[in-house]
Parts: structure tokens; sequence; C-alpha cells
């Protein structure tokens, strides 16, 4: 991992955590004296976090984290709702057993570190729940759907779900994953589709009402798993 990688592992993760919360500032100078480096591997991590939508350049301030409002959730999850129970659909018909077993392996660990109350138990749902919605992906076969879905699951909106639910709203993300599973094994793909669906729609009701409050206080939506 080069300085830039780690700088921009560092900063990306501190926005998820809500330490960077929407619309600060990251500050150049206080990244290197912090972390001991020069400024071309920071300046270099803030171009890629520009490029991914966690931070605006802004001139003459610097690198500011990106707000996202109600109105953006909605246009996100809109058209997840519309792609993702096509993958689904499409897994269903064509998983293999392995990856099944892959997919069920990753679901008993997301449900073990929903049992976990230590600081970094959502961050690591997420990560786990990143492989999973990888992988069904790839069970699902189609290149041409990923590659439109990696420019909407990408953006920061998608990606901090988790943080916003509540206990019975992991619950039932864990529960979805269960019933996607015996979807996929029974090969009904109008059941996974119909599951993913509900999926989607958990995280959009937990993004919007984490949008609508923060709103209110006249903060900007902080960049945010995927669900």
């Amino acid at each position: 991992m080069t300085a830039a990688d780690r700088v921009y592992q560092i900063i990306r993760q501190r926005i998820l955590n809500g330490q960077y919360p929407a619309g600060s500032y990251v500050r150049e100078a206080a990244i290197g004296q912090e972390l001991e480096l020069s400024r071309t591997p920071i300046r270099e991590a803030l171009r890629r976090l520009v490029s991914d939508g966690w931070v605006e350049a802004i001139p003459h301030h610097g690198a500011q984290v990106v707000s996202w409002t109600q109105r953006d959730v909605e246009e996100v999850f809109e058209l997840r709702v519309l792609l993702e129970p096509q993958v689904a659909r499409r897994a269903a018909s064509r998983i293999e057993r392995n990856q099944l077993d892959q997919l069920e392996s990753l679901a008993v660990r997301m449900e073990d570190l929903c049992r976990d109350e230590g600081e970094n138990a959502l961050e690591e749902i997420a990560v786990l729940n990143d492989d999973y919605h990888a992988r069904l992906m790839a069970a699902a076969g189609s290149p041409r759907l990923q590659r439109l879905l990696e420019t909407i699951v990408q953006v920061p909106v998608s990606r901090r779900s988790f943080h916003h639910y509540t206990r019975d709203e992991l619950a039932g993300s864990m529960q979805h994953h269960r019933e996607l599973l015996r979807a996929l094994d029974a090969g009904d793909g109008d059941w996974a589709a119909s599951v993913m669906r509900s999926h989607l729609l958990a995280a959009r009701a937990a993004q919007l009402r984490f949008a609508a409050c923060v709103e209110e206080t006249g903060a900007g939506v902080a960049s945010t798993p995927r669900a």
C-alpha cells in the first residue's frame, strides 16, 4: 500500500464513521502533521476522494466533505431498486453451489457481528456486506449490469446505510440476506428479486429518515455501506 493509498483509506474511513462530518474540511496540513507525511501523497489521496465523490475541492478553502440531500437519496435508491432486483433474478438461475456457499459464509459472519457490541462491528459488517453484494453480482453474470451499478453503489450515499439502522432494522437486513439465500437455492428468480427490492426499500427508509433529521438541523447528509 502506498502512502497515498493509506491516506485515502484513513480519510474515507473517517468520513464513514462521522469523524469528518458532511460540510467539514479535510486539512492537508493537519493530516500531514498527524501522519508525518509530505503533502504530495495527501494531495494525491484528496484528488482520488474528489474523483470518487467523497469530498469536493473548494477553491481557496480546500477539500470539503460532500453533503447529500433527501432528493439525492431518493434518486440513488430509485435507480438501485430498478437494477438490483434484476441482479438477484439473474443470479437465481445461474449461481453455482460454491458461490452460494460463499454467500452463506458471509451471511453467518455478518450475523455474528450483529451480536458484537464492539465499536468496529458496523464497519466490519459493511465490508462483508459489500463482498456479499459483489459475489451476488458475479453470480448474475452480467458485466454490463455490473458496470451500470458500479456507478451508482460506489457513490457515498449508497455506502453507509448500516450506520443509520436501528437494531431491529439491522436484524431485518440480515433476515433479507437469509431469505435471499433461500430464494437463490430454490432457483426462484421472482422470489429473489422480491427480497432484494424489500432489502433496498428498507435501506432507503433508513437513509431518508437520517437525511430528514440532518436537514432539519441545517447540516448536509453525511457522505454515506451499501444495504
